[in-house]
């Protein structure tokens, strides 16, 4: 919004954009505990989620799924044409990529293309129209989330084989895994990089493009085919600096 802007979008959008965001995370979210509830049930690392507990029914999690959704159409249709006429597209990829895990190993791809739809939301939410940064950040977001689901997926590599679960790393092994992670990552760094020349942005989104390269090679430094112990500080912890970072980095280079 703010790069489609070049400030400050208004209060207005800035409110459409939030609760569409809402929603379509409420809805995914919601959805792919329902789809992977029974699996979630068999893997001790989420069998403790709410409904293999019983602490939530499925037709509970399928209302939240379909309120998600609804808020996500409403904040399109309030926002302009080319939102609205999108929106069911990328419910269909919000649901859809749950179902991914079961039959191809490029899952992580889509999980990083369909959270990557946000970004182009935010610029035609702003501009009703598709222009090339919003492209270069969609593809940004998805190799960024691609990088570290596939970091995420390595704990689950017995459970996945045993289960029949694809994903990189059960397919083709962990070490291939943590490289190719390192791949999407290096993307990620030159995608951002294409932003600030396109956009263009001052100094110090330069300086918030280096400390993300730093936290990114710092995440990599975490783990090794041989020790995974630090997993969720570099999955959860260190993405989260990210993306403050980037923010951050967009902001202060608007204004410069």
């Amino acid at each position: 919004m703010m790069l489609a802007a070049r400030g400050w979008p208004g209060w207005r959008v800035v409110f459409w954009v939030t609760v569409a965001m809402a929603g379509a995370r409420t809805c995914a979210m919601a959805a792919n505990r329902l789809v992977d509830r029974a699996t979630d049930a068999e893997n001790p690392r989420t069998a403790g989620r709410h409904l293999p507990r019983g602490l939530i029914r499925a037709g509970e999690m399928a209302a939240l799924a379909m309120v998600g959704a609804v808020a996500l159409l409403v904040a399109a249709w309030q926002l302009n044409p080319l939102c609205l006429a999108l929106a069911p597209l990328a419910l269909l990829f919000l649901v859809g990529y749950s179902y991914t895990k079961y039959f191809t190993w490029t899952s992580h791809w889509i999980l990083g293309f369909t959270d990557g739809i946000a970004s182009a939301g935010g610029w035609i939410a702003v501009t009703g129209r598709f222009e090339p940064p919003a492209f270069v950040l969609w593809f940004a977001v998805t190799v960024w989330i691609a990088g570290f689901d596939l970091l995420y997926a390595c704990q689950d590599v017995d459970f996945d084989r045993a289960h029949h679960l694809h994903s990189v790393p059960a397919r083709f092994g962990v070490p291939v895994a943590l490289l190719v992670s390192r791949v999407c990552h290096a993307l990620t760094a030159l995608a951002l990089a294409g932003v600030g020349v396109m956009s263009p942005l001052g100094p110090l989104y330069w300086v918030g493009w280096g400390a993300v390269v730093a936290l990114l090679v710092y995440e990599h430094s975490l783990v090794s085919p041989r020790d995974l112990s630090r997993l969720d500080v570099a999955f959860f912890n260190v993405n989260g600096y990210i993306a403050v970072i980037v923010l951050a980095a967009v902001v202060s280079g608007l204004w410069r």
